[in-house]
């Protein structure tokens, strides 16, 4: 790991505390570097950073740049995507239920904000 790398590691086990690991941790599969659920580690590494509780406002954005090369926008347009699948829902389904529902959540507010019923 060169040394930049071991830093942003270092600072996004910094800035967040880590739930627990999931229940069903897929393994490698040799076969072109896919994990065994269908994931590939970009994927994986998504969802780890989503399992985490930021302390910091702005900490999360800064990982999402750091980790991923991402502008937060494109990150939460994969990650919606991501979480529509049965791969990730196989990998870690608590987490992707918790992350559809805030999403569903999400949409309905500014639906009732748009039609002017508040909430």
């Amino acid at each position: 790991m060169s040394s930049a790398a071991a830093h942003h590691a270092h600072a996004f086990d910094d800035a967040v505390d880590h739930g627990p690991a999931p229940a069903s941790a897929e393994q490698e599969d040799t076969q072109a570097g896919r994990p065994a659920g269908g994931l590939t580690e970009r994927e994986i590494q998504m969802l780890a950073l989503e399992r985490g509780w930021w302390k910091y406002a702005g900490a999360k954005e800064q990982a999402i740049r750091e980790l991923f090369d991402l502008s937060a926008t494109h990150y939460y347009q994969l990650l919606n995507a991501l979480i529509d699948t049965e791969d990730a829902l196989a990998h870690d389904p608590m987490l992707v239920k918790r992350l559809r529902r805030l999403r569903t959540s999400r949409q309905r507010a500014r639906t009732a904000r748009r039609l002017g019923g508040g909430a």
